[in-house]
């Protein structure tokens, strides 16, 4: 492998084929997957990455917002597309991209319905919502009998599944909580199937679901994190390969002095004689100023070098001192060794926080 000559993040899909293969071992032949490729698929690259899923028979993609949605069928994506968290304004263009909207309210229901009977459609699918827990989006258990009324008097729409989302399905300590919520979406859909009178698909597990959660497989899953390489434990991480490794260089070296300082603010100040490199990534990149003042750091040629003093909106300073290196050498950010999740604990935050910030205008490089 080439070594980094400006900051790229690189993406290797034969980590991505090995997590999708790895997901789908713990599932039924017949359960289907449903990959979430919202926010850039994580801060990747959402249409290479749904393309080459796609190549894997992925069965279903998932969104947040119906933007990301558009961008994927423009790139040719075919794959039935669920859009999770749709707004009233597009919900004609989800129709013309033939998009299938999450319905998660009374006031969604009714103007989804509106609109698709003004375009005169016939059993569009959509995708009912339903809340057991994490209190963000859904329709509650007493909304059943509404829900199906409204399905009813129209042949516009037609529920292709209803699903939920567990809170805590990572979290051991929280198990009673999970299996809570698995039972209350059982009884969900054994109410809404009986009173629609034809059986919707079911789907409620997320990465840590699936691990931790066969019974709640259901007819689908949907996996965002686990792709990207992170089962939300040590013990699971082993399993999956991370698939982004960030990278970058030194662009020069400094020596300096006891008591000079580095950086915005005068943040650092050197403790002694003190070397330092500066990096041509920032927090506009990605990197956070939460990460600086040594709560975050660098790996150079294998050493773990300290990020010191403010980060800066296009770099970041490094403390070298005891680091043979020198300009244009090689900085790892994270990789598969130096994984995004030990580098989110520094700053007490999490994976999906750490991937999800690296910015386009950061160069990617698909690896295949």
């Amino acid at each position: 492998m080439s070594k980094a000559q400006e900051t790229i993040l690189e993406l290797h899909f034969d980590a991505l084929t090995h997590n999708y293969n790895y997901l789908k071992s713990k599932l039924k032949p017949e359960t289907k997957f449903l990959a979430v490729v919202k926010a850039f698929a994580y801060g990747s690259d959402s249409i290479e990455v749904a393309k080459h899923l796609e190549t894997l028979a992925v069965d279903y993609f998932a969104v947040a917002y119906t933007s990301e949605g558009v961008a994927l069928r423009d790139a040719g994506i075919t794959t039935p597309i669920l859009v999770l968290h749709p707004q009233v304004i597009n919900f004609k263009t989800i129709i013309e991209r033939c998009l299938e909207p999450s319905i998660y309210s009374p006031r969604i229901l009714k103007t989804f319905i509106e609109i698709a009977e003004q375009e005169n459609q016939k059993n569009y699918p959509v995708h009912i919502k339903f809340n057991t827990g994490l209190n963000r989006l859904g329709f509650w258990h007493n909304d059943i009998e509404f829900i199906v009324n409204q399905l009813k008097n129209t042949s516009s729409i037609v529920a292709k599944s209803l699903f939920s989302h567990l809170a805590a399905s990572e979290d051991e300590n929280e198990k009673d909580f999970t299996l809570k919520q698995i039972e209350d979406f059982k009884n969900i859909a054994s109410n809404f199937e009986t009173q629609i009178g034809y059986q919707p698909w079911f789907h409620l597990c997320n990465t840590s679901g699936v691990i931790n959660y066969p019974e709640a497989h259901f007819n689908m899953v949907r996996c965002g994190i686990g792709l990207y390489g992170f089962g939300n434990s040590a013990k699971e991480d082993q399993n999956l390969k991370p698939i982004a490794k960030l990278k970058s260089i030194i662009s020069q070296i400094h020596l300096i002095e006891k008591n000079e300082t580095v950086g915005y603010n005068r943040a650092y100040k050197a403790k002694g004689f003190e070397k330092t490199a500066t990096i041509p990534i920032g927090h506009a990149d990605g990197i956070s100023r939460q990460f600086g003042n040594k709560k975050g750091f660098v790996f150079i040629n294998g050493q773990k070098a300290p990020i010191i003093g403010n980060v800066c909106m296009d770099m970041i300073m490094v403390n070298i001192t005891n680091i043979d290196c020198k300009e244009g050498d090689e900085v790892i950010v994270f990789d598969g060794n130096y994984k995004a999740s030990t580098l989110a604990e520094s700053a007490n935050t999490i994976s999906y926080e750490i991937l999800t910030a690296i910015s386009q205008r950061v160069k990617r490089k698909i690896i295949k």
